[in-house]
């Protein structure tokens, strides 16, 4: 954490501009940034910064850089390493937004995850989130072990932290059911959002879920929150072709009025997306065209982020599975981003042979990419 005069006067100018506006949930891609180690399990942090470079893309790629998530590997990093990459990744996006303002482009925000296993580490995490001044930060409030009883430890821990703090930082939830505690369960309950909603500093939630569990955290946002001031952020990223497409003929206009009614006519406003760390501008392009109901550019990226899906996807242990961060690791090390593309413990990692098969998919995959716009291929 910083605890220098100049940190102090910095995070000082930082609480004045926040109490002085009101926060609105930032639309567009969020990209989990991978986090890279060394063998020996320590973050080399030239390539990070590279890593959160490469995604924003000179503000053709990533909207929100969000660190220390699932793709990021948070549960495998010890809590000293998710600070430590809370201090790198603020210091890199204020320094990336510098020169996007420079040419009078959009600033990106930086979100970092703060989720721990305990409550303590959850809560010196969000210490250091404010003191790094971070955009926001994300919770995932079933992956906390000790959490008990999830409603107070918001209303009184971290209302109370902010309070000290004197700093309103916007806080989004994380809705993940494959890194919850109890897999008895795996989402928060409908009633638990509406309550959170409550709070003035949760400003949304991130949802790797079905359209259905999407509409029902709109549904209960809404009773305390007006349109708008409540993000929803897509996490199933391949989901957004299906709630953003436009249906043709009887039958697909029902099925368009039906998704409108499972989401309460509240569309999302983000995407999140692991898959985009090698091609932030592709996702991007993709968000724009899903938002925008371009049928032609849909369907062609639906088709090269199918293909990268079913690329990380390998026999293993007599099943199909996903070695999907070893992949966007192996991919930067492709782009030449990064050296070091090993995995942390317990992530599984990518044999040699299945190196091999992963090169010439994505080599096919990048054939494809190709074919697109220049201006929306991402680049070193």
């Amino acid at each position: 954490m910083m605890h220098t005069a100049d940190a102090k006067q910095s995070r000082a100018t930082w609480t004045e501009r926040s109490s002085k506006s009101a926060y609105v949930p930032k639309r567009g891609l969020s990209v989990p940034s991978i986090t890279v180690i060394d063998p020996t399990g320590r973050i080399v942090e030239e390539e990070q910064r590279r890593v959160f470079r490469f995604n924003v893309q000179q503000g053709y790629g990533a909207n929100i850089i969000f660190g220390i998530g699932t793709n990021g590997e948070w549960n495998r990093l010890t809590n000293d390493q998710r600070q430590e990459l809370i201090e790198i990744e603020t210091d890199e996006v204020r320094r990336i937004n510098e020169d996007l303002l420079a040419e009078d482009k959009s600033p990106v925000e930086a979100w970092v995850g703060v989720t721990s296993a305990t409550k303590h580490e959850v809560l010196a995490n969000l210490e250091c989130a404010i003191e790094n001044r971070a955009d926001a930060a994300v919770i995932a409030p079933l992956s906390i072990g000790d959490l008990g009883d999830l409603i107070e430890f918001f209303q009184r821990d971290i209302t109370d932290l902010l309070d000290r703090a004197g700093v309103e930082i916007p806080i989004f939830l994380y809705d993940n059911a494959d890194i919850a505690v109890d897999p008895n369960v795996p989402h928060l309950r409908t009633r638990d959002v509406k309550r959170l909603s409550r709070l003035p500093f949760i400003k949304g939630i991130k949802v790797s879920a079905p359209r259905r569990v999407l509409g029902n955290y709109t549904k209960a946002a809404l009773n305390f929150k007006d349109s708008g001031e409540f993000g929803i952020y897509i996490g199933d990223a391949m989901l957004m072709f299906e709630v953003y497409k436009l249906q043709d003929g009887l039958i697909g206009k029902f099925r368009e009025y039906w998704n409108r009614y499972l989401l309460h006519n509240e569309l999302p406003i983000g995407v999140v997306s692991g898959p985009a760390n090698p091609l932030p501008r592709e996702w991007q392009r993709a968000w724009r065209a899903c938002y925008t109901g371009d049928e032609k550019l849909i369907e062609q990226y639906q088709s090269i982020f199918s293909a990268y899906g079913a690329a990380y996807s390998f026999e293993y242990n007599g099943q199909i599975t996903s070695k999907l961060i070893a992949c966007l690791k192996y991919s930067l090390k492709l782009e030449e981003v990064i050296e070091h593309d090993g995995v942390a413990n317990g992530t599984l990692a990518l044999s040699e042979r299945e190196k091999t098969m992963f090169r010439e998919r994505y080599a096919r995959i990048k054939d494809q990419i190709g074919a697109t716009n220049p201006m929306w291929i991402s680049r070193v």
